[in-house]
């Protein structure tokens, strides 16, 4: 079933049209990556699906619901959560209330109690509960993006938008991360994975979509996208070019 539906979506900025009739549709439980050099269109689109822009043509559906003029935090509640390349924490709080905080924000819970509990199991599942009464500052780049996706697990995410999370990490750190990601899509949490780290979309994605100019030029399976001549010339290069 198709959780959501992006249908010939254009978004303009004066006279530069960053998007251009782009469609975009992520069934329930799948994984699909967004790709494509900068200034492709992947962060107006990821704004566009999280209700941060409204587009000038064209609709979004979620869940069976036109949701285009929704404002993000209608949105969130209704499970579209993203995570950011930099982690925007509440400094002044600990790890597990800035998980609290997004727990209350969805209603998850009315009892306190039952809430914190929830936030430490949620800690517990993306690896930082020995971290839970630290605040932000203390934390490396991989914790905080750790906190980030615990952030955005509390949120009840049914659509998971991940911006650049293995941006700044190692090749060591990348593929913890992929297992993570693996880890929260197989809790039946949708993905859609906008990223540069091409061994991210290569592991993990079900099919990809790639923007050039505000166009979609390509989208299938990676096997796919890998043989694509016009993806190879405008973003991958021969590096990850298929050969037969």
């Amino acid at each position: 079933m198709t959780l959501l539906e992006c249908r010939n979506i254009t978004k303009r900025f004066g006279g530069i049209t960053a998007l251009n009739n782009v469609n975009l549709s992520i069934d329930e439980e799948e994984v699909v990556g967004l790709i494509g050099p900068n200034g492709s269109g992947k962060t107006t689109m990821t704004n566009i699906v999280s209700g941060v822009y409204r587009p000038d043509q064209g609709k979004v559906m979620f869940n069976g619901r036109e949701v285009t003029n929704l404002p993000p935090d209608k949105r969130f509640k209704m499970g579209i959560v993203r995570t950011f390349q930099i982690p925007q924490p509440f400094h002044s709080l600990t790890v597990l209330d800035n998980v609290l905080v997004a727990l209350t924000f969805g209603c998850r819970n009315v009892d306190s109690g039952s809430r914190r509990r929830e936030a430490f199991d949620i800690l517990e599942f993306v690896g930082l509960a020995d971290k839970a009464e630290h605040y932000p500052a203390s934390l490396n780049v991989v914790e905080l993006k750790k906190m980030e996706l615990a952030r955005a697990l509390a949120g009840g995410a049914k659509l998971l938008i991940l911006d650049e999370i293995n941006a700044g990490l190692n090749p060591a750190e990348v593929g913890h991360a992929i297992e993570l990601i693996r880890k929260i899509h197989k809790s039946g949490v949708s993905l859609l994975v906008i990223e540069h780290v091409m061994k991210v979309i290569l592991t993990l994605c079900e099919r990809v979509v790639v923007l050039n100019f505000g166009h979609k030029i390509a989208e299938g399976t990676p096997e796919e996208i890998r043989s694509d001549e016009l993806v190879i010339k405008a973003y991958l290069g021969e590096e990850y070019r298929i050969r037969r």
